[in-house]
């Protein structure tokens, strides 16, 4: 079942190649702003929880800021082998950004 969309923030609080983590409910998520687009996925690394958020945005993936894992942006998937994360859909509507994330995966973060 997919859930709503919830505003998240507004488009500026996301600069250029950069990701935010915000919260929905008590599930933790990264946005992140490419040439491209918003995306959405899980904000901890699967690998050792380390901040998605944070790390280098480069060619439509980041690379978690602790030990170098890379995951697709636009799907979540893991680059080089490893498991990936869940990505979200993130839209922007009159300069704020609204997340739909999946009424499941909020049950599993509470």
């Amino acid at each position: 079942m997919i859930g709503e969309f919830q505003r998240i923030g507004r488009v500026d609080d996301v600069p250029l190649l950069e990701g935010r983590s915000v919260a929905v409910g008590d599930l933790r998520v990264a946005v992140f702003r490419t040439p491209e687009g918003f995306h959405a996925i899980s904000a901890a690394c699967p690998h050792k929880g380390g901040p998605l958020a944070d790390g280098i945005v480069a060619d439509s993936c980041v690379t978690c800021p602790l030990h170098g894992r890379r995951f697709d942006l636009r799907s979540g998937a893991g680059i080089g082998g490893h498991g990936g994360v869940a990505a979200h859909d993130v839209v922007e509507r009159d300069g704020e950004l609204w997340l739909r994330v999946a009424s499941r995966q909020l049950e599993q973060a509470a």
